[in-house]
């Protein structure tokens, strides 16, 4: 895999993490102002149009890699999602929550490798 390819797959992944917690804040937003918030509907947007580059972007990626090779990587998203929503949300990352990633990262691992 070239350097060009990691980095596009990783922009994918992280436009994606970025914008479910984007459209999450957004969501939080909406149920306290409403839909017609200006807030909300800025954040909206922003959060579609990251879901749009990494949509793209996985698309692109379909064509030069087999699916089984770029699941994986997506894969990813479960943790890095679960982390910064910690992080950033201050979400409660359960026992459960937390073997589940470990167990994904595993398989992320063994897939990698083969």
């Amino acid at each position: 895999m070239s350097i060009l390819a990691f980095v596009l797959i990783v922009v994918s992944l992280l436009s994606f993490v970025v914008a479910q917690l984007i459209l999450k804040r957004a969501m939080e937003i909406s149920a306290t102002n409403g839909l017609r918030n200006s807030r909300f509907i800025s954040l909206a947007l922003i959060g579609v149009a990251l879901m749009t580059v990494s949509f793209f972007l996985t698309l692109g990626l379909l064509q030069r890699f087999d699916l089984s090779y770029l699941y994986p990587f997506q894969g990813l998203s479960v943790i890095f999602i679960a982390v910064t929503a910690a992080i950033v949300l201050k979400e409660k990352l359960s026992l459960r929550l937390i073997v589940g990633t470990v167990l994904i990262s595993a398989g992320v691992v063994l897939v990698s490798m083969s």
